[in-house]
């Protein structure tokens, strides 16, 4: 008999050792499915019905928000699409089903320029006035890590697993390898930047132990995305920034900065290594310093002499 159990145990592994999914894409399924199998009350496959399926769906939306049960849906989906393509069921349950539903745009968050000014300005400040040598070395790390956030737009997750081998100071481009291990080359504008990035690989590269990582902790192993929390909280702190900041928010000011600035979305959207212009074009609702400016010099209400 095909438990549904073992049927999700035999896909994970497909989508492991075949379909060489990320590690993050594979946790989402695993967790989806286990949950999936938890509710579903057929323990075997042959048993699930269209109908069964728009109960397990009727629950997800009482229980999590609109986008994580699209993202379940879509899991369980995939897994089904797995079965009818193995020839394990002979009808995919999910073709009678119509699922629509209207997902809220949730704008994204930014930081003000002049906040993220004066983030980076108490980062410098702190190396400036470090009472030890581990404190400066600290700082100057800290430094290049949010300076590159900004500067890039990259995820904390490409941050964090960026290699060394794939940061090339003397032409200031850094290869990023994004969702899906999707491959992107964007360059470093700033030559402050790239200044700091090269004080920090000369500091940290020196008699480190042998970790192919760009970014690193004072034990030179691999610096992890709670630690970068962590950092950003702290000098969130000491510069008295009252608005609570997190490492994808860097992300989104990037974009919203360039779009402000007249850059083609499509170059912003090539840049954040997004898939589809469509994820990108969320931006768009929040540049509102440019339409602010749009509306008050171009609008032809401004020449009425009234």
């Amino acid at each position: 008999m095909d438990t549904v159990k073992a049927c999700i145990e035999n896909y994970l592994e497909y989508c492991s050792s075949q379909k060489c999914l990320d590690e993050k894409t594979l946790k989402a399924y695993q967790i989806d499915l286990r949950q999936f199998c938890e509710q579903i009350p057929a323990p075997c496959i042959h048993e699930i019905t269209s109908k069964s399926l728009e109960q397990y769906i009727a629950r997800l939306h009482t229980q999590y928000r609109p986008k994580t049960v699209k993202r379940k849906i879509a899991s369980a989906k995939a897994f089904f699409h797995y079965l009818e393509y193995r020839e394990i069921i002979a009808q995919n349950p999910f073709s009678k089903i119509m699922i629509r539903f209207r997902e809220p745009v949730i704008l994204p968050k930014t930081i003000p320029l002049h906040t993220v000014e004066a983030f980076l300005s108490t980062i410098y400040s702190q190396r400036e006035n470090a009472r030890t040598p581990y404190q400066k070395r600290n700082a100057l790390r800290d430094a290049a890590v949010a300076e590159l956030l900004f500067a890039t737009g990259m995820r904390i997750s490409e941050l964090c697993t960026l290699k060394a081998y794939d940061v090339n100071l003397s032409d200031g481009t850094i290869l990023i390898y994004g969702k899906g291990n999707k491959e992107r080359r964007i360059q470093i504008g700033s030559e402050d930047v790239i200044r700091i990035l090269n004080e920090y690989k000369n500091n940290f590269f020196t008699g480190r132990p042998a970790c192919s990582n760009f970014f690193v902790n004072q034990s030179g192993n691999p610096l992890s995305d709670q630690a970068v929390r962590r950092m950003i909280n702290k000098y969130t702190a000491l510069a008295s920034i009252e608005q609570h900041i997190t490492p994808h928010m860097f992300r989104h000011t990037f974009a919203t900065s360039l779009l402000e600035a007249d850059v083609d979305i499509r170059f912003i959207q090539e840049m954040l290594g997004h898939s589809s212009i469509n994820i990108t074009e969320i931006y768009t609702h929040v540049a509102v310093a440019k339409q602010r400016n749009i509306l008050a010099t171009k609008h032809p209400r401004k020449n009425f002499h009234i």
